[in-house]
């Protein structure tokens, strides 16, 4: 169901730290342009942890309307509560969400029993799940044979892995028959050799035509395109993650005059030493006007 390039779109925040939802659609109308497959909503890039509900079910149901069924939306709508994910899943299903995006709860650390009950009672609502696999955020690793046994609930279709390790492509894959999309831009390529789908990227923000490009070489075996993609554009996969993601992309998408830099605390700009990095990056791919 969930194959080829999806972004993990940034939430744009106004110079007061207000959503900025006209900027919201011109960055998808730019991202639907470059050959993006489906956009991610309020997702770890999109700043989650600090958008309200109602904020929250308004960037939603705005990025559903700016894609106007030419690409995919998969809504961010995990929490540590999983009432709250049922509520917001409840949302995005009426809002007409394609699927929805299912984090690891992230505070209260579940055991592997909890883990698939709180997973089961999202699907149970209907709308086709991706798991997100993300020990670097979470407490929680979703543990292979807790992946196999959520696999066999019909509306359980997909997992994200950014656990940073590819080994994890090939056990998931041997265990269970389920999608697995690459969370981590830099393993997009390695992981799709080994049976990945594609990515939910960060790096489609502001390279959308790279990123849709490489996917689409590798799915169709093009893998001397795909390859030759990924060289060029692997300094601005690392280099996106020198910092704590979104504070990277959102300061380049700010060099190259897409977005305002705005955060909200905790997050806050990053170094100068990495902004320099980071507008070294984007001059040497052409990315700054």
């Amino acid at each position: 169901m969930f194959e080829g390039a999806y972004t993990a779109i940034v939430t744009p925040f106004n110079r007061n730290g207000q959503v900025d939802y006209g900027k919201l659609r011109e960055l998808i109308a730019l991202q639907i342009a470059a050959g993006i497959d489906g956009i991610v909503p309020v997702g770890t890039t999109g700043e989650s942890p600090t958008v309200d509900f109602d904020e929250h079910e308004k960037i939603i149901e705005a990025t559903i309307a700016a894609c106007r069924g030419k690409v995919k939306v998969i809504a961010g709508t995990g929490a540590n509560s999983t009432a709250e994910a049922l509520q917001l899943t409840r949302h995005a299903l009426s809002a007409g969400a394609d699927g929805t995006l299912q984090v690891t709860p992230y505070y209260n650390k579940p055991n592997q029993e909890g883990l698939y009950r709180h997973f089961s009672a999202v699907a149970d609502l209907g709308l086709p799940v991706v798991l997100y696999n993300v020990p670097g955020r979470c407490s929680r690793e979703i543990e292979v044979p807790t992946i196999a046994r959520l696999s066999k609930h019909p509306k359980i279709v997909c997992v994200k892995e950014a656990g940073g390790n590819v080994d994890r492509v090939s056990q998931i894959l041997r265990a269970c028959s389920i999608t697995v999309l690459s969370g981590d831009d830099s393993l997009t390529l390695p992981m799709m050799a080994l049976g990945a789908k594609g990515i939910i990227s960060v790096v489609s923000n502001i390279a959308p035509k790279a990123v849709a490009d490489m996917v689409h070489a590798a799915a169709a075996g093009r893998w001397d395109e795909a390859r030759a993609l990924h060289m060029k554009h692997y300094r601005l996969f690392t280099d996106l993650f020198l910092d704590t993601n979104p504070i990277p992309i959102k300061a380049a998408m700010a060099m190259a005059g897409m977005i305002e830099e705005t955060y909200r605390l905790p997050l806050c700009e990053t170094s100068d030493a990495i902004k320099k990095k980071l507008a070294e990056c984007l001059r040497e791919l052409g990315l700054l006007k």
